[in-house]
């Protein structure tokens, strides 16, 4: 898994980010009842926009969460996308919520998220293997090329 690639049209990519985000005055809200809930919500939401969820982690005041995304969503979006459609489906499906998270804002303001790449020197192996790679099909062409400047 760690080493999946996807494709686009034209696009090969690996884009993995490890996010973290809390609910409103870190309240310990995400347990009992609502755990599977907002699990659910985040998966359901997740696959909407395509977005695959690695690993993911509900903890009693935050979530831990490790996405695949497509390079052609950003993560501000993904993740206003994500907090207000949850905050909207967690209090449409538990009313009772509403009462403790006054004008609809269950999630607090921000989030921490961090890439998960690929380690430098395996880039730097890959990169200097390449150009080793590209001389040596050079050298095994049998192409002639002609010089354009000559008359």
């Amino acid at each position: 898994m760690a080493n999946k690639e996807n494709s686009l049209a034209h696009t090969k990519w690996m884009c993995k980010y490890h996010i973290v985000f809390t609910p409103k005055y870190r309240r310990k809200i995400i347990y009992n009842q609502y755990k599977e809930s907002i699990r659910d919500i985040l998966r359901q939401l997740c696959n909407y926009k395509g977005i695959e969820i690695i690993e993911g982690h509900l903890m009693p005041d935050h979530v831990h969460i490790l996405v695949s995304v497509p390079p052609k969503i950003s993560i501000s979006s993904f993740m206003g996308y994500l907090k207000g459609k949850s905050a909207l489906m967690i209090f449409d499906k538990h009313a009772n919520l509403k009462y403790k998270f006054g004008n609809r804002h269950f999630w607090a303001e921000g989030y921490y998220v961090s890439t998960v790449g690929l380690n430098e020197a395996t880039i730097m192996k890959y990169i200097q293997e390449q150009e080793k790679h590209d001389i040596m099909i050079d050298k095994l062409s049998v192409k002639e090329y002609e010089d354009p400047f000559k008359g």
